[in-house]
């Protein structure tokens, strides 16, 4: 088997590659288990690690470990034009008796194993085609919740979010004489599950927190009459906005812009934050005037929402653990086409329930943070919500092993496979796509 790893990274990812690992290690089936180092980049270049050679130990050691520093993760996309790299992949299969392939990732690495798969069948591979669902944005499978419940990952991210929303509270809670206004970026270009996850902070809803998602476009003269409601009730507020976020006023100054192809402004790319920008609007003392003294500030952390073992989540943990196990199981049960899946029992008393969703049905298929569990004025989300996050989040803060005051993280050996083929370097690193 070669597994591997594409997209962002998070805490959890090592856990899912840890359950398939431990699962498949000990099957006749599948023999040895290899990581394609950096993705499906390596599996192109034939840089292969064993995961089968490595000590138990640190492969279960990755349950602890976060991001993807392990094997490695990629953004390269398989595009249907790169036919150089598909025969290279078959020749890869070929050349080392890979009867199974299976991708960790998001939308785009679900579709990734369906097409890959498929054609090593077209072409006389015997092959099994596997996905392990992976994404802190939870925008994997269908917006009623029947193939996929939630993703491995998304759990650690809310949680840090309800943890990182108290701590950001406590402080505007203190300084708000001079900085009432406190504005947190999360992560979300597109969809709000990351910063819905605020409200578990408070889900009696007792903090000044407004709350903004991607879904619902606002303007700037709205947030503005909402914050100052805030401050005239409460003397400070907490506004929780997506990366994402489309605010139609709000004025970007053009050598801050990030355009796409077809000239249209990428605000989560853009050089300037929207956090940043939105402070600056508050602060703009000739078009608007705070209802209390003091003046704006923001917060906006980065890549540690998705790393940060410290609050990972470790309801997160133990499924990603299994989800990465029932990839294994279904692998060797010759399942081809199929993602490992979470789906839960019961609305009202969580227990995870551990099933399969076909790739072709949430390959390259983005879910919606559904629009009934927004409030009705944009500025929140709703009990709903509250009800299918907080059992994510768990209760108890995930053990960590210490050694010398540091965290032991999982070392894996570079024991590579011998390689049997040419040098290769991918076919998007060396040409141009086609018009």
């Amino acid at each position: 088997m070669i597994v591997a790893q594409s997209g962002g990274p998070s805490c959890a990812i090592n856990s899912t590659l840890r359950g398939l690992v431990e699962t498949a290690r000990d099957m006749s089936e599948i023999g040895t288990v290899y990581g394609g180092w950096h993705g499906i980049e390596g599996v192109l270049k034939e840089e292969l690690i064993d995961l089968s050679a490595q000590c138990p130990q640190e492969i279960a050691l990755l349950r602890t470990t976060p991001a993807a520093g392990s094997i490695g993760t990629c953004r390269y996309k398989l595009k249907d034009w790169q036919n150089e790299d598909f025969d290279r992949l078959m020749e890869v299969f070929k050349a080392h008796n890979v009867g199974y392939f299976c991708y960790i990732g998001g939308n785009d690495s679900m579709h990734t194993a369906y097409t890959v798969a498929n054609l090593a069948r077209e072409r006389g591979l015997d092959m099994v085609g596997i996905g392990g669902p992976k994404t802190i944005d939870n925008d994997v499978g269908d917006s009623e919740f029947k193939l996929v419940d939630h993703t491995p990952g998304y759990g650690s991210t809310a949680r840090y979010w309800a943890h990182y929303v108290q701590m950001a509270n406590e402080e505007n809670n203190g300084s708000c004489p001079a900085d009432p206004v406190l504005v947190l970026q999360a992560m979300g270009r597109k969809i709000g599950y990351i910063p819905a996850a605020a409200r578990l902070a408070d889900p009696n809803r007792e903090l000044p927190l407004q709350i903004y998602l991607a879904e619902r476009k606002v303007t700037l003269e709205q947030i503005r009459e909402n914050v100052n409601t805030t401050l005239k009730e409460h003397g400070r507020a907490i506004v929780v906005v997506s990366e994402g976020l489309e605010i139609e006023g709000l004025e970007i100054p053009e050598e801050f812009v990030v355009r796409d192809s077809f000239g249209h402004a990428m605000l989560s790319s853009s050089k300037i934050t929207i956090a940043q920008m939105l402070v600056n609007a508050l602060n703009d003392k000739e078009k608007f005037k705070l209802a209390v003294k003091g003046s704006a500030r923001c917060n906006v952390p980065g890549t540690d929402q998705r790393n940060c073992m410290a609050l990972a989540s470790h309801v997160d943990l133990d499924e990603s653990y299994y989800v990465g196990q029932k990839a294994a199981l279904l692998a060797a049960k010759g399942e081809h086409g199929y993602m490992s899946t979470i789906l839960r029992a019961d609305w009202d008393n969580y227990a995870p329930v551990y099933d399969k969703a076909p790739l072709a049905e949430v390959a390259e298929k983005d879910r919606k943070f559904p629009a009934n569990w927004i409030s009705e004025d944009g500025t929140d989300v709703t009990d709903e919500y509250v009800k299918y996050a907080r059992p994510l989040i768990g209760d108890d803060a995930v053990s960590l092993p210490i050694v010398d005051g540091r965290v032991r993280l999982a070392k894996l050996e570079k024991i590579f496979a011998d390689q049997k083929l040419e040098s290769y370097v991918p076919q998007a690193d060396r040409m141009k796509a086609p018009e």
